[in-house]
């Protein structure tokens, strides 16, 4: 089918790349979950889609007849095998189940504690304001491009111990894998390589001499009693790159436009510094910037949907953060929430291992920030962009101060 043509009904058509659902979605998810709370498209290969809080909930624990061999919902090469084993070992551990899965996971949770993550505090807070001081004379900047989308990835070469000039770089590694790549399928293939060529020198050189960074202490590990190999610990890295990157920077865009966008919000929370704890868990609630995909490994029953093997499946985690009967004033923000339990880092056995660092980076990004720009708004909200499809996050912020 045409992928691009008008969607002519949500609920058996529905388009996570359309425009207007980009700019906001959450009219088509309050009508999904009032009429079909688990849509179907079959676009971009064919895919269902869940919207509702306990429907997620329950469908994330059907492992592994619902497989994260998948995890990406792009559109696939005609000639793909979405069943093959060798998906499993694309990304670990986020590709595999379990009984591989959980040993994998244990191999990168030392270095996503609470502990491990502090380490990099000092880096982050002087980078936020390094990067403040380069635009705050000017009196205006992209709250993205400027700010959000130089933080991730230079925290993440900090950790690879990697020089964190190449940040750009990755940048453009990323979004032609993640982002721009949804829609084209060489335009992925070939960042992908370009990130794995790029983690396979750099393996090499820490063979050669090692570190104390992530990827040094990666070679250390053993999985099973047996050594990492070579290309396990570089799809590890490349995992580490796509998943700590473009999904936090989503979150500080997004919510830097949020903030834009509500005065009365900003100021509350820029006069009331005691609301940050409970302020980042809203705004990672509500603007949670990723889906997560599964895929059917056999045939699935799950109250009146049958998923047959084979099926993709989209576990919208927005769209459960948004739902009437979990949350109160669930589009609204409420910075001073107490009841939250929103799935922004997904949950169940696959639930995002960096959480700690992300919420790092969201508290120093947005604090300091409001510390030193405390009063911005949009200079122009048609300026504003979004990256569509399973990450959506502001692109473009302009704002003055």
């Amino acid at each position: 089918m045409d992928d691009q043509k008008p969607v002519s009904d949500w609920t058996t058509d529905f388009n996570i790349f359309d425009a207007e659902y980009t700019k906001d979605p959450s009219p088509v998810w309050n009508d999904l979950r009032e009429r079909c709370p688990m849509a179907h498209t079959d676009r971009f290969g064919g895919m269902w889609m869940a919207t509702r809080y306990e429907d997620v909930q329950a469908l994330v624990r059907k492992v592994p007849e619902l497989s994260n061999r998948q995890p990406s919902l792009s559109p696939m090469r005609p000639e793909a095998d979405l069943l093959a084993d060798y998906h499993a070992h694309m990304l670990p551990p986020i590709s595999a189940d379990p009984p591989e899965q959980i040993p994998q996971r244990r191999l990168i949770l030392p270095f996503f504690t609470p502990k491990a993550v502090e380490l990099h505090r000092p880096f982050t807070v002087k980078l936020c304001n390094d990067l403040i001081d380069g635009f705050i004379d000017k009196g205006e900047a992209d709250g993205a491009a400027d700010y959000a989308q130089q933080i991730t990835p230079r925290v993440i070469a900090h950790m690879l111990g990697i020089d964190t000039t190449r940040a750009d770089q990755f940048v453009e590694w990323v979004r032609g894998f993640v982002e721009f790549g949804v829609a084209d399928i060489e335009l992925r293939s070939r960042s992908r390589r370009d990130i794995m060529n790029f983690f396979a020198e750099e393996v090499a050189a820490r063979r050669a001499r090692p570190s104390d960074d992530y990827i040094s202490q990666l070679l250390l590990k053993e999985l099973d009693g047996v050594p990492l190999t070579d290309a396990m610990v570089i799809n590890m890295c490349l995992l580490l790159l796509t998943a700590g990157i473009d999904t936090t920077w989503s979150s500080i865009g997004t919510s830097l436009w949020h903030f834009a966008t509500h005065p009365d919000d900003r100021r509350r929370l820029a006069g009331e510094p005691d609301l940050w704890p409970t302020a980042i868990e809203e705004m990672l609630r509500l603007h949670a910037p990723v889906s997560i995909a599964r895929i059917a490994m056999e045939d699935v029953e799950h109250d009146d949907t049958n998923f047959a093997r084979g099926d993709r499946l989209m576990l919208n985690l927005p769209a459960a953060n948004r739902d009437p009967d979990v949350f109160e004033c669930p589009d609204e923000a409420v910075l001073d929430r107490r009841k939250n339990r929103h799935v922004a880092f997904g949950i169940g056995i696959h639930r995002c291992a960096g959480s700690n660092l992300a919420r790092m980076e969201m508290e120093v990004a947005l604090q300091t920030w409001f510390e030193r720009i405390p009063e911005f708004e949009l200079t122009d909200p048609d300026a504003v962009t979004w990256a569509a499809g399973q990450v959506r996050g502001a692109r473009n912020v302009p704002v003055r101060f």
